[in-house]
């Protein structure tokens, strides 16, 4: 008699987890929402020199990424204020709050990025932003200054309009970042 009272109190639902179930036939299948978890293939370089370059490459993302990481952020917090705003001056002095605030947290970095550096920013601001730096420039600080910084970027071998291709030719900066963001390095 005494095991069938523990077994009684032990067959209790558990009030605490609640989940969501699809009834199939006879049979329940509880549905839970997982983290979505990245599986990377082991790199097998062939040689120490690709090794290298690959670990170069990703010293160059994990460099860049938290710029682009706070572009979006800013992105996201000003970009609804300044689409409100109504006149000209106004926009302007938005801007240049943004970018005094932005200049002195981080024009001593940004100065001391490579050409390289520089070409993998502007591919993870389009990334994370979802837009090209030049078309970000041109929204915010119009055509002439967007023209500008454009002319300054290809004489020095980059482009402001080049798109992220994460199924492309960016294929591992996008595994980079994932792996970041999932802290596997």
């Amino acid at each position: 008699m005494f095991l069938t009272v523990v077994t009684a109190s032990g067959q209790e639902p558990d009030s605490t987890h609640f989940g969501m179930g699809i009834i199939s036939g006879n049979d329940t299948i509880i549905e839970r929402q997982l983290k979505e978890i990245w599986v990377f293939p082991r790199k097998n370089f062939k040689n120490k020199r690709r090794e290298r370059e690959f670990w170069k490459y990703v010293y160059k993302v994990k460099k860049t990424y938290p710029y682009a990481h706070t572009a979006s952020m800013l992105l996201k917090k000003y970009g609804p204020e300044y689409s409100q705003l109504k006149t000209q001056r106004e926009k302007r002095a938005l801007m240049k709050k943004i970018e005094k605030e932005l200049l002195g947290q981080y024009k001593d970095e940004l100065k001391r990025l490579t050409i390289s550096e520089g070409r993998i920013l502007i591919k993870l601001i389009d990334r994370e932003t979802g837009s090209t730096s030049y078309g970000l420039i041109k929204d915010f600080r119009g055509g002439f200054t967007a023209f500008f910084w454009q002319s300054i970027a290809r004489f020095f071998g980059n482009d402001l309009k080049s798109e992220f291709d994460p199924y492309g030719e960016d294929r591992l900066i996008d595994e980079i970042v994932k792996m970041i963001e999932s802290g596997a390095i």
